[in-house]
């Protein structure tokens, strides 16, 4: 099922390259959701590409990455000139690259080898002096964003210790990252939403209504994500989401979940075994998916995976 433009806003991209995201899935899942939302939860946030992209009164985006959140806070409060401003100022102070000014001759590097070579003494001291900054402003996530940007694949991780840990990428801060923020914090900063860092547990449903939507993308319990290395996400995790899900639908909240029933020759069988005896209750719906940009996600030719979305309507 294919979007019909005419009933949804134009699509725009995460800024972050997040781990999951689901900016392909977009045609085929926004078609399933309500007409009319009220507030939109987006209940496991991520990248944020499904909340930022969906039509409602409303949004408010969960995480339980505390500093992903403030990040978003961010973007939504800062004034785009400064933040763009802010972001130049910290890539001059640490003299990190920026090809689409200067070119690949004058760091002395190539395209197909990438910028890692001269970035990296100076990620580093970019990276140590965010680890150390303890005053969290608006500064210290301009920071974390350019991290990021420079950082191993664009992604987000931090250890034990609340220290960003990974080393540099490849990639700097080219003209489709520039484009991807621009469109980004014009959505955001057009949207009336809130940002929550809470664990699904502890989400207060009594604070919503039937005109509300609720979309949900947990870790993926047989994936070998980031996300989900050293039981990040339980047999119990998926159990209790599960129990979750009961109490919006006996509350008449409706909600869709993204998940994966079969991948790379393994089952979620908790999940199975819980749509089967609720058969009634709940739609599977099929969706053809393609994660061949992503270390993570890959599409699997062979093993009959099934990517699926799940209402309670």
């Amino acid at each position: 099922m294919q979007m019909q433009l005419e009933d949804t806003i134009k699509l725009i991209q995460s800024p972050l390259n997040y781990t999951g995201g689901k900016f392909k899935l977009l045609p085929q899942i926004l078609p399933l959701f309500p007409k009319e939302i009220d507030c939109f939860v987006d209940l496991f946030c991520g990248g944020c590409n499904v909340g930022i992209n969906v039509k409602s009164n409303k949004v408010n985006y969960n995480d339980l990455n505390r500093h992903l959140l403030y990040l978003y806070n961010t973007f939504k409060n800062l004034d785009k000139a400064q933040t763009f401003e802010l972001i130049y100022k910290i890539i001059n102070d640490y003299k990190l690259s920026l090809v689409s000014e200067n070119g690949y001759d004058f760091y002395n590097c190539e395209s197909s080898k990438g910028l890692g070579d001269y970035n990296r003494e100076h990620f580093l001291k970019l990276r140590d002096d965010f680890n150390h900054n303890k005053n969290e402003d608006y500064y210290y996530y301009i920071m974390l964003y350019v991290m990021i940007v420079y950082a191993f694949n664009n992604q987000i991780r931090f250890n034990s210790n609340g220290e960003y840990n990974l080393p540099v990428g490849k990639r700097d801060f080219n003209s489709k990252m520039q484009n991807k923020l621009d469109k980004f914090i014009d959505r955001i900063q057009s949207q009336d939403c809130i940002f929550t860092c809470l664990d699904f547990r502890d989400f207060d449903i009594s604070t919503l209504s039937e005109k509300d939507f609720v979309y949900i993308d947990p870790p993926y319990l047989i994936t070998c994500a980031s996300y989900n290395e050293q039981d990040g996400w339980t047999e119990k995790d998926e159990k209790d989401l599960l129990a979750f899900l009961e109490k919006l639908d006996e509350k008449g909240i409706k909600f869709a979940v993204s998940n994966v029933l079969k991948s790379k020759g393994k089952e979620n069988k908790i999940l199975i075994d819980w749509l089967k005896k609720n058969n009634d209750k709940f739609m599977k719906h099929y969706l053809n998916f393609d994660y061949s940009n992503s270390n993570y996600h890959t599409k699997d030719r062979t093993t009959n995976a099934e990517e699926v979305l799940i209402t309670n309507y």
